[in-house]
């Protein structure tokens, strides 16, 4: 049974070229994750609910990703944006910081957040969680997101181990996790 995603927006975190293959840093199952993205991004145009793609830049000296004006900080071919789609730009991982995301987000009406994107420890976990702080329901698709490895106090950290990490957190207080195909079904397609 189809449920309304009335009041809702589709938030596309960073589904940018330099966490891809040949990128300067590379996620684990990044293409994968854009796969998913895709699709709930075409669910979300055929139906013509409100889609905010979030680009970020590392403008600080040194920074080893996500440059302003390089090819790596631009958005994946797979997520491009099509007219009329906003995109918010950061340059801080909450994706609330600095923007006017939470301006055009209320100018559209929106209550309620699906989000999938990259990283998931890091700009999708603060994102998510300012989202929550401020009052809106989040869905995460898990499978639309992407992770990497993380080294702490000598113990390396699978990608995947730090991927279910980070969204059991969420899962726990700030976000419905819900895998794409799973939400998809649930909302008629």
């Amino acid at each position: 049974m189809e449920k309304t995603l009335e009041d809702t927006a589709l938030l596309l975190i960073d589904i940018q070229n330099d966490y891809f293959p040949g990128g300067r840093f590379e996620l684990d199952g990044a293409d994968a994750a854009a796969a998913q993205a895709r699709a709930a991004l075409d669910f979300f145009r055929e139906r013509g609910l409100p889609v905010i793609h979030v680009r970020h830049e590392s403008p600080q000296p040194g920074a080893p990703f996500f440059l302003p004006g390089t090819p790596g900080a631009e958005l994946h071919p797979r997520v491009m944006p099509q007219p009329g789609e906003a995109v918010v730009l950061k340059h801080f991982p909450n994706s609330f910081r600095q923007t006017d995301l939470q301006e055009r987000l209320r100018a559209l009406g929106v209550k309620h957040l699906v989000v999938a994107g990259m990283m998931t420890l890091m700009c999708v976990d603060a994102t998510v969680r300012a989202a929550g702080d401020l009052g809106y329901p989040v869905t995460v698709l898990p499978d639309a997101c992407a992770a990497r490895s993380l080294e702490f106090n000598g113990q390396a950290v699978p990608a995947p181990q730090v991927h279910a990490a980070f969204l059991a957190a969420l899962g726990m207080g700030y976000a419905q996790l819900v895998p794409t195909a799973a939400f998809l079904a649930q909302h008629g397609r």
